[in-house]
């Protein structure tokens, strides 16, 4: 598969880093890992935002452990019997052609996650940030026929992304919030730069691609 190898080398090739820095920024990058980005949200939604105050205590557990399942428990799953059978060479998913099954796997549950919100009556946020991801998973698929766009800035760009148009679609002043989305935006995509292979074009694209995968689903929702 092509790569964009040697037109845009990864930022380790031209500078070294403080192991201290350099464990901080792998920190960070299993901190925010696309994998727990939307369980971070749906918690937002449902404890600070609080969209749904007509659910108890436990049912609020239940709703965020139902995209727990969906977004983290089982492509985490997938990607480890994946492993273990040698469809991937690594759970890390480092190369292009790794990404390949698990990217059409994940399809599967986030088209089922966004399927059950929208016919489950959740708020629109939700089935807002539920088609996004599905969309998103689907275009980093393509992208990934030309390069290894980076994942982890495909799902800060939906995070920030999602809490602005969260602000601006409501009276609630959402401002702490975005700037927070677009600081963890902003230091997870350093991170990647710093402890991974990934070039400045990949983690860019990731960021755009979040984005505008974001714009897409607020026009149908």
């Amino acid at each position: 598969m092509p790569t964009d190898q040697g037109v845009l080398p990864p930022l380790e090739s031209n500078r070294s880093f403080n192991p201290g820095i350099r464990l901080g920024a792998r920190f960070l990058s299993y901190l925010f890992h696309p994998l727990f980005v939307p369980v971070y949200i749906v918690a937002f939604l449902v404890y600070e935002a609080r969209l749904m105050p007509e659910l108890a205590g436990n049912r609020r557990i239940i709703v965020v452990l139902q995209y727990f399942v969906n977004y983290t428990f089982l492509p985490l799953a997938a990607i480890l019997i994946m492993r273990k059978l040698g469809f991937v060479q690594s759970i890390h998913l480092r190369t292009q052609k790794d990404r390949i099954l698990p990217y059409i796997v994940c399809e599967i549950f986030y088209f089922w996650a966004w399927y059950i919100s929208r016919n489950l009556g959740y708020p629109k946020e939700f089935v807002l940030l539920s088609l996004t991801i599905f969309l998103s998973c689907s275009l980093g698929l393509i992208f990934n026929i030309y390069l290894k766009i980076s994942m982890h800035a495909i799902s800060v760009g939906v995070l920030a992304g999602f809490l602005f148009i969260c602000g601006m679609s409501t009276n609630v002043n959402y401002a702490m919030y975005t700037s927070i989305g677009l600081l963890v935006a902003g230091l997870t995509c350093t991170a990647r730069l710093i402890d991974s292979d990934h070039s400045t074009r990949e983690v860019y694209s990731g960021l755009i691609a979040g984005v505008l995968c974001l714009l897409v689903a607020w026009m149908f929702v």
